[in-house]
């Protein structure tokens, strides 16, 4: 799904653009299967993004071309996305009609299900029950407001790319998943996207988004907590994030913040068991920097008493020897999710 797109070639260039990282994905899809070209993780300033708003949209911009500049990326069509507060993603029911035909309709819909004002935003939608027969068919109704896409739009241009498409967050990790673990298309499946300053929660049934939730916590968060709370530097916070010399009190302090995830978790799932889906959260995926942090997957498995593992984009989906530039793939892997399930993406 996608609010818009042109065009298709053979191979797509995924941008993902966080709080902490650009991340580009190229992937060839010229093949019987589609195999992973160039990755690129770049850090960006402190605070160039804070809470998914662009402080400088300039700099950041030109961060961009010149990162696509210096890592001789030389196609400028780009596939990015949205999340956040000013976006929806709600499963919804409709009479079953054609798509042609619901396409006339889905504005009025969506005026019953959107907290937003219809003139400001851009809607999408996809039947996610195709071959039913009842007289209801089940729709993923997508609403972002029509700013949050103009400025994702006007920034990459900004930049001299040229978006093909704009997808959104949870449809381009749900992208990555399926191709790499194609078991979490079947029952109750949750991804976590552990990010650095947020965490978004994808919740599926048959391999169908019916929730998502973004929850206020990422890595930049327990870097202050460690600098506020333990007198560190930024520098030793951020060494104690990636592994490096933590000791068993400093492991305590990281499983009793990881508890916080766990709780929005539970609160996105808990939708469970008013819906008549006949079961719970089979297992869980999880994937973004954060996973990188000490006990935090063992401390969310022990909490929520299901399978819980670390996702890669990687798991199933081939990689180009040299792609990485000589970067540790194992590593790559749970950050790239976004980006790379982006660059799967091929305009219709």
């Amino acid at each position: 799904m996608a609010l818009f797109g042109i065009g298709r070639k053979k191979k797509t260039v995924g941008l993902d653009l966080g709080s902490g990282f650009i991340k580009v994905a190229v992937i060839d899809h010229s093949g019987d299967e589609p195999e992973v070209e160039r990755l690129v993780v770049h850090r960006l300033g402190a605070d160039a993004i804070v809470e998914g708003e662009v402080m400088d949209p300039g700099l950041v911009a030109e961060t961009i071309d010149k990162l696509f500049v210096e890592e001789g990326i030389h196609d400028r069509d780009v596939v990015a996305s949205v999340g956040g507060r000013d976006l929806i993603i709600k499963p919804i029911q409709m009479d079953r009609m054609k798509k042609s035909d619901a396409r006339e309709v889905i504005r009025w819909e969506a005026e019953q299900h959107v907290p937003f004002d219809m003139d400001d935003v851009q809607l999408d939608f996809e039947i996610t029950d195709p071959e039913g027969e009842g007289l209801q068919m089940s729709v993923l109704l997508v609403a972002a407001k029509r700013e949050l896409v103009e400025n994702k739009v006007a920034l990459l241009e900004e930049a001299n790319l040229a978006p093909q498409i704009i997808d959104v967050d949870a449809f381009a990790l749900h992208n990555s998943l399926e191709i790499n673990y194609p078991e979490a298309m079947k029952g109750i499946s949750g991804l976590v996207a552990i990010g650095h300053e947020t965490t978004n929660v994808n919740i599926l049934e048959d391999g169908v988004p019916v929730l998502t939730r973004d929850i206020s916590f990422g890595t930049r968060r327990l870097s202050l907590d460690l600098q506020r709370e333990r007198g560190m530097l930024a520098e030793e916070a951020e060494a104690v994030l990636r592994g490096d010399s933590v000791d068993e009190r400093l492991r305590n302090f990281l499983y009793e913040r990881a508890q916080e995830v766990g709780r929005g978790i539970e609160r996105a799932t808990a939708f469970l068991e008013t819906q008549e889906v006949g079961e719970s959260l089979g297992r869980l995926y999880l994937c973004g920097g954060g996973v990188r942090v000490p006990g935090l997957v063992e401390a969310l498995a022990e909490r929520l008493g299901v399978e819980t593992r670390v996702a890669s984009s990687f798991e199933v989906l081939h990689v180009k020897p040299g792609a990485a530039e000589g970067e540790d793939l194992q590593q790559m892997g749970p950050m790239m999710m976004l980006a790379v399930g982006l660059a799967l993406r091929t305009a219709a």
